[in-house]
């Protein structure tokens, strides 16, 4: 195994980069490291090390706490020299979450007597059937009198026996708030009640009631097994992915999980660069209903929380089918020790169905299968699973999609109430509507580092003596010049393109990468809302900016508590040129989630994604050269079974 200086940090760094603070800032007890990571090199000094095998100094970046002051510090610290290279206060602001808060937390507050009364209040006793889950205090919904505390606020559910889903068993109208510092309860909301319905919220078999488990009529299902008696067609070394041309770096960090980098594609006898990094750097889930159990529920799974704490170990057969092979990931926890994520990424081919096919005339047919290579994470963040995959094909395509599941928030109402923000689910009983934006941060590199956006649309050329028919379809290829954002637009089919202007295919093009959007929804925000005000990224499509690697964070690096947006607004009032530059594209897509009965009580995956395709980055079709399939796989005369109705059948 081969080691690269884009590797991500391992355990004894993690260990170091710890002890550095320990000893130099005394950061001990009494303090959170909310994140450690490394501090990604430059592209010369990654150049450098490819050209030469130089490495630079390897650091670290840490956020950190005093939860008795509550005073957050950002240092950077070399794991070489073993030192402190900068040691900066960040006044008033507010690091991420930690699983460790999440989880004492709940301890602290089940063992507050004001809220062991509060239950009893509603009959409920048995603490062992509690849940409480405790959310970040959005800054724009943040009562004054909490500003200078570092808070949290809390739902409660109660499950019908041990094994049971908590989340079916909402205690409606009671919240509790608590200094997430010092663990301590500052108030109790009590605000209603409502007499819990009789519903089936139950997903695990044997929880499920047996009415409901004797009305199934499905068959069992035949196996299904994907077999390479060979091997798989990639190799992995280390975090470097090689498959059918493509070649990529595979990173990981607290906050966006998995990371690519380097990702390029052979092409004759060099490797062609298209992208620098890609990621997602923030994702908002506002849900749009304003009652009192929902009104705080924004939240941002990124900045707040961080989708590399959140990462789960994957499972052959379950989450991965096929000739598997994986990738660890290590991460810390709020003392800043390291722990591991077995089995974080998975990596494996799959059949995708006819890559291309003709059948001549004269000839006969010709047909490839397709294949794809799939690096995948996935995350549970509370109620909601993220299964992440990015997809690249053999024709230079590259797909990013991303699958939620999980289990929908509900709140139970009276008889006759209605639910004019949700859908009732189940007796008496209903799902919130919400919304799931996710920002992908896309810093190409189309054969070379000075890119530029186009804006890419269809015009209808009016009718004309040069048109008489009204067929006539024209392109509008249009540069953005200064940093800003960008809207889609249906009736246009609107797209960008990543062009280098600076190089040209054999057809005299200058090359390109285009951004094929999809699931790109608008936010539905009044333009005065404190949510969007927050997150003024979900109000575009696409945004563009120069690259600067200090702007990596699209709403702020502090979201936690914010409620102004410092991130793209800010940034993009420098107007900034963008043409002919090293650029990254910010795009904004995802889920407007109208909840539906059939989600209920979990759900079946909502899918989502984008493309970046090639246009004009090759000359033609670079999947030309797939080889045929094995003509055994092929055979017209393929043993099967026919099976006949019963019109059909003889006498």
């Amino acid at each position: 195994m081969s080691f690269h200086p884009l590797d991500p940090l391992t355990a004894p760094e993690f260990a170091s980069a710890s002890a550095i603070l320990a000893r130099e800032r005394g950061v001990t007890s009494g303090w959170r490291f909310a994140s450690i990571e490394l501090v990604e090199p430059s592209r010369e000094q990654v150049e450098a090390f490819e050209d030469t095998g130089t490495m630079h100094d390897r650091r670290a970046r840490l956020v950190v706490f005093n939860r008795a002051d509550n005073a957050t510090w950002v240092a950077v610290v070399s794991l070489v020299g073993n030192a402190v290279l900068e040691w900066t206060p960040a006044p008033g602001m507010q690091a991420n979450f930690t699983v460790d808060e999440w989880e004492e937390a709940n301890s602290a507050l089940r063992a507050h007597p004001d809220v062991i009364a509060a239950l009893a209040k509603r009959g409920i006793t048995d603490l062992g059937l509690v849940f409480i889950d405790t959310w970040t205090y959005g800054g724009a919904v943040l009562p004054e009198k909490y500003r200078e505390r570092r808070v949290g606020w809390a739902d409660v559910w109660v499950k019908g026996q041990t094994d049971a889903n908590p989340y079916a068993g909402p205690v409606n109208g009671l919240h509790f708030v608590i200094d997430a510092n010092s663990m301590e309860l500052i108030e109790v909301e009590d605000s209603f009640a409502v007499e819990r319905p009789e519903i089936m919220g139950e997903y695990v078999p044997h929880v499920i009631p047996l009415r409901i488990r004797e009305r199934s009529t499905r068959p069992p299902l035949a196996p299904l097994d994907v077999e390479q008696p060979e091997g798989p067609g990639f190799t992995i070394d280390g975090h470097l992915i090689e498959w059918q041309n493509w070649t990529m770096r595979v990173g990981f960090n607290y906050r966006e999980g998995m990371t690519l980098h380097g990702v390029g594609y052979r092409d004759g006898d060099r490797v062609r660069r298209i992208a620098n990094r890609l990621s997602f750097a923030e994702m908002v889930v506002p849900y749009r209903d304003p009652s009192v159990d929902h009104f705080r529920r924004t939240a941002f799974d990124i900045g707040e929380w961080g989708l590399g704490f959140m990462t789960t170990s994957l499972e052959l057969g379950c989450d991965c089918l096929g000739e598997i092979r994986y990738i660890d990931a290590v991460l810390h926890d709020s003392t800043g020790s390291p722990y591991s994520i077995p089995n974080a990424f998975c990596v494996h081919e799959e059949d995708a169905g006819v890559l291309w096919k003709h059948v001549d005339h004269d000839t006969g047919g010709e047909v490839r299968r397709m294949r794809r290579l799939v690096v995948s994470f996935h995350v549970t963040v509370a109620n909601y699973e993220y299964l992440v995959y990015w997809r690249f094909y053999q024709d230079g395509n590259i797909e990013c999609e991303v699958r939620a599941t999980g289990i929908m928030v509900v709140t139970h109402i009276a008889q006759g109430q209605g639910n004019p923000n949700g859908t009732l689910v189940d007796t008496r009983t209903y799902a919130p509507f919400h919304q799931h934006f996710i920002v992908a941060r896309l810093d190409l590199d189309v054969d070379g580092t000075h890119n530029t956006v186009y804006r890419s649309e269809t015009i209808i050329e009016p009718m004309s003596e040069a048109n008489p028919h009204g067929l006539a379809l024209t392109q509008a290829n249009t540069p953005i010049e200064i940093e800003g954002f960008d809207d889609f637009e249906w009736s246009t089919q609107r797209s960008w393109k990543v062009v280098n202007e600076n190089k040209r295919n054999g057809l005299g093009i200058p090359v390109s990468y285009k951004l094929v959007p999809g699931a790109a929804i608008p936010s539905f925000f009044d333009a005065e809302a404190p949510a969007l005000k927050r997150a003024q990224v979900i109000g575009h499509t696409v945004w563009v900016t120069p690259r600067d690697e200090a702007q990596r964070w699209p709403c702020g690096e502090f979201v936690n508590q914010g409620s102004v947006d410092h991130g793209l607004p800010e940034w993009i009032a420098a107007k900034r040129p963008v043409r002919n530059a090293d650029v990254v594209l910010w795009y904004v897509f995802g889920i407007h989630h109208i909840t539906r009965p059939e989600e209920w009580p979990i759900m079946a995956v909502d899918t989502v994604s984008f493309w970046l395709k090639p246009a004009g980055f090759f000359d033609r079709n670079p999947s030309l050269d797939v080889a045929p399939s094995p003509s055994a796989h092929c055979a017209p005369d393929h043993d099967h079974t026919a099976v006949q109705s019963s019109e059909e059948s003889p006498t």
